[in-house]
């Protein structure tokens, strides 16, 4: 008994004592800040940009291509990354530093993450806050409009003949949707990123789209530009005019910012509700 008190007690200590920590992706960065623990991390990616103060973290490389090297020189007491990075976990694991590999592609994933989260960095309050935050956000979408295919192009065409990339069924976009009453406009369980091309859009006549341009600006490109092309398509979506587009960076980042695309796309439900 004894014995399993002390090994509880060691593998307690050990699990709370988290006080170096390298995040490699901007969900990951972005959840610890949410839990209180951004002064933890050292060490952070280049495309990690929120918060502010996540700029000035010494940066280790690209998302899909951290410096071992830079990771090792920040002597880190755990490293924290998705999927992606698996190959470096086990080459972490060997030299002896700690990794936690998380998934966020779906809505329970990304809840799932910031839970254990919560429990490593010793803040499960915070994290069980956030959870409920992100449930209350998908129950606000319930009752608005049902029944409605809807499209997510991501990026900036502004010609249509052109690959078109859009959202589709294994992300947390697709969770979100169907929470709603609604349902995507591209039915496909294949992985990877869908690309439509004119013809497929056709085919599959959405009622709403919801552009995805988070550097919309820095392109030179307005909400007007992006939306024009659409709207020159017979497709149902252009005869009600339920075309809109997201700018804000937190749309394609699985973190607790995804309550803020939440709002977003209940805006866009309730404004085409009213027409």
């Amino acid at each position: 008994m004894l014995l399993r008190f002390l090994c509880l007690l060691l593998f307690t200590m050990e699990l709370f004592s988290y006080d170096r920590i390298v995040a490699l992706s901007p969900a990951i960065n972005e959840i610890i800040f949410a839990l209180g623990k951004g002064d933890k991390i050292v060490g952070n990616t280049t495309y990690c940009k929120f918060p502010k103060t996540s700029q000035e973290i010494p940066k280790v490389g690209g998302y899909f291509s951290p410096s071992l090297e830079k990771i090792l020189s920040l002597k880190p007491d755990i490293v924290i990354m998705q999927e992606n990075n698996i190959d470096l976990s086990n080459k972490l694991e060997k030299i002896g530093i700690n990794t936690k590999v998380v998934k966020i592609d779906t809505i329970e994933s990304i809840k799932k993450t910031i839970a254990n989260l919560g429990e490593i960095l010793d803040n499960t309050n915070k994290a069980d806050e956030i959870i409920v935050s992100i449930d209350n956000a998908l129950a606000s979408l319930e009752g608005i409009i049902s029944d409605k295919r809807i499209l997510i192009p991501i990026g900036y065409n502004t010609d249509l003949s052109k690959e078109i990339f859009v959202v589709g069924q294994n992300l947390y976009f697709d969770d979100i949707i169907k929470v709603s009453g609604n349902f995507n406009a591209l039915q496909s369980s294949r992985k990877g990123q869908p690309v439509l091309n004119m013809e497929k859009i056709l085919h599959i006549n959405p009622d709403i789209i919801i552009i995805l341009s988070p550097l919309m600006s820095e392109k030179g490109l307005s909400k007007e530009e992006l939306i024009k092309p659409w709207k020159n398509i017979p497709i149902n979506a252009a005869k009600t005019d339920s075309i809109y587009v997201q700018t804000g960076d937190y749309a394609g980042i699985p973190s607790d910012r995804i309550i803020q695309f939440i709002e977003d796309f209940k805006g866009f439900l309730v404004e085409t509700r009213g027409k």
